[in-house]
């Protein structure tokens, strides 16, 4: 080894972290000062705590609820439309008015028939 190239070795440099925990280790420096630790990282805790930085995490979930419910709605009336042009075939094979059998499925989902 060359000499006086390595940094001087702590062998008990003390680790103190932001939730108050602290445990000696050994370092190059004397001490080191941590946000998250092993007694307060919500792997290690169990819990599920969100930092929220500008409120970021409440638009992203803003964001997910419109998506969510858009997606149901466009699902929603995916399955009204199916279920409206089974029924006027049904009405058209029984010879009745396959406008009136869809316009009642719809008025039953309380969605608009549309044009």
């Amino acid at each position: 080894m060359k000499a006086e190239i390595h940094p001087k070795y702590y062998p008990t440099a003390r680790v103190i972290c932001s939730c108050g925990n602290t445990w000696t280790t050994g370092s190059t420096k004397p001490e080191i000062r941590t946000d998250v630790c092993s007694a307060c990282h919500p792997y290690y805790t169990g819990e599920q705590r969100i930092v929220d930085t500008a409120g970021q995490v409440e638009r992203f979930m803003k964001r997910l609820e419109r998506r969510q419910s858009e997606s149901a709605r466009r699902e929603l009336e995916m399955r009204v439309r199916t279920e409206a042009e089974e029924a006027a075939r049904k009405a058209r094979a029984r010879g009745g008015n396959a406008e009136a059998a869809a316009a009642e499925v719809y008025a039953k989902y309380e969605i608009e028939q549309p044009a």
